[in-house]
């Protein structure tokens, strides 16, 4: 019987480990000071072969030497989001506490979703939890132990998709609390806004209720939701014989980074008795922001809320929270039966299993506790409002030169705007900029029109970053109207 080789040689481990970290190291500091391009883009074909995938798989054999080849291969051709012109994503510059807590969770493997297979992670993600539910405003979970009372709760689960489609769970077994055995009744409806993230959308319809089920809530021409509009919506819900199941609103929205009027959406829900839902995937960590709070004003009017803490926290992917109001929604959104598995009723324990999508759910808590214990919540909340501060000042600085139009002032650190009015310009220029890897930037619709975007995530992003992108993209489209 062949002997395990899984950690067996600590020595080939240590010094494999020491050469990848040395190197990834060295490679953040060349992409922090733009020594190399800002992404490695390049056709699969020729990124294939670069990595030699395929003998690799087929044959085996990597040894020491072989890898430190391969791993400089590996980042060349990777999005590098330590680089100042990587302004593209919704994606975290990770720190390195987060990214510590990546590597031991790597080693140690414990799928916590059940107490027994992770005391230690489980119990950071239930303080994590906590804290998480002191920012907004709800009442902690006690541990188990401690005196019951009535509470919300949470769960860290495997990003925001997971995370919209948890809530909007907990808000059709609220309305509907024999869709798990029966099935989601088809006269219910959901109410959002058309710049929703595209998550909520697929989420409705896997809970069965198809496309149709979704109702537009009416907004201005920038996405934000008018409140006192939203009756209008409800009367036709109630006209085709439909019940509201959930409202969601924006905090912020994903293509504008602008935030629904959440105080007045949520006391509109609350005396209307529908389930309110605030994705602040991107815009939750401002809860910890002095200046930038204010946007978040109404949050904890919410039945439910998701926070992804691999954006603005610089958590390394993928960690978002599910925060539901009453934690009593989550036993009634997943009523599973597994005798296989301990279920740990035994008051001394907690299983997160019986909150989360997940069967086998990775440590995900350990991220989030080192990069508090490490860097402290005042530090992100600085950090926050620098890169929310940063974004106004980049959409004043474009907005100034000439040929360029920006459509708002930044609520957060997401800015649109145009160079010329050529909506076929828009997205040449962004594929033009990509492919030359000099700036990583991103695309998107207000309205029927094409707009440039970017996501101000790293702090070595400044004033001289976003001069330089204007002078490329002035170039790049000098290019593109030259004849051929």
């Amino acid at each position: 019987m062949s002997e395990p080789i899984a950690l067996t040689d600590p020595e080939v481990f240590e010094q494999t480990t020491h050469d990848a970290v040395t190197a990834l190291f060295a490679h953040v500091e060349r992409a922090r000071r733009g020594e190399i391009p800002a992404t490695g883009f390049a056709p699969i074909q020729e990124v294939r072969r670069a990595l030699q995938v395929d003998d690799w798989i087929d044959k085996g054999g990597m040894d020491r030497t072989a890898f430190q080849a391969f791993l400089q291969a590996y980042l060349a051709y990777s999005v590098q989001m330590h680089h100042p012109r990587f302004i593209g994503h919704q994606v975290s510059v990770p720190d390195f506490p987060g990214t510590l807590a990546a590597v031991i969770n790597g080693v140690l493997n414990n799928p916590m979703a059940i107490y027994e297979m992770g005391p230690a992670p489980a119990t950071l993600e239930l303080s994590v939890i906590n804290w998480m539910l002191r920012q907004v405003g709800w009442p902690e979970q006690p541990f188990p132990g401690e005196p019951e009372r009535d509470h919300a709760g949470g769960v860290l689960t495997h990003g925001g998709s997971l995370g919209n489609l948890t809530c909007l769970l907990a808000a059709r077994a609220r309305i509907a609390p024999n869709a798990w055995q029966t099935g989601t009744p088809s006269d219910l409806a959901v109410l959002a806004p058309a710049v929703s993230h595209y998550s909520c959308a697929r989420a409705v319809s896997i809970l069965g209720l198809g496309a149709q089920a979704i109702y537009g809530l009416p907004t201005d021409a920038l996405g934000v939701v008018i409140p006192d509009r939203i009756d209008d919506v409800l009367a036709q819900v109630e006209a085709d014989g439909r019940r509201p199941m959930a409202l969601i609103a924006n905090a912020c929205a994903t293509a504008t980074g602008l935030h629904d009027p959440l105080r007045r959406i949520g006391q509109l829900c609350r005396a209307r008795g529908i389930w309110f839902h605030a994705d602040a995937c991107h815009g939750a960590t401002a809860l910890l922001a002095p200046q930038s709070r204010r946007w978040l004003d109404g949050i904890e009017l919410a039945n439910s809320i998701v926070w992804d803490t691999h954006k603005m926290m610089q958590v390394p992917v993928l960690c978002a929270a599910v925060l539901l109001r009453d934690a009593a929604d989550f036993a009634r959104a997943f009523r599973q039966d597994a005798s296989y598995l301990a279920w740990d009723d035994d008051g001394e324990s907690y299983s997160p299993m019986k909150r989360a999508v997940e069967c086998t759910k990775a440590s995900l808590s350990l991220k989030v506790f080192l990069t508090l214990a490490w860097r402290g919540q005042d530090a992100l909340g600085d950090f926050v409002d620098d890169r929310y501060a940063a974004a106004r000042r980049f959409a004043a600085l474009i907005a100034a030169r000439p040929g360029f139009s920006v459509p708002y002032t930044p609520e957060s650190n997401i800015l649109c705007f145009r160079y010329r009015d050529d909506d076929a310009l828009q997205p040449a220029i962004r594929e033009r900029l990509l492919k030359s890897k000099r700036f990583h930037i991103t695309s998107t619709m207000l309205g029927e029109r094409h707009y440039l975007r970017l996501t101000v995530m790293n702090g070595a992003t400044t004033e001289a970053t976003i001069e330089d992108l204007l002078d490329a993209i002035e170039q790049v489209a000098e290019d593109l109207s030259a004849p051929s």
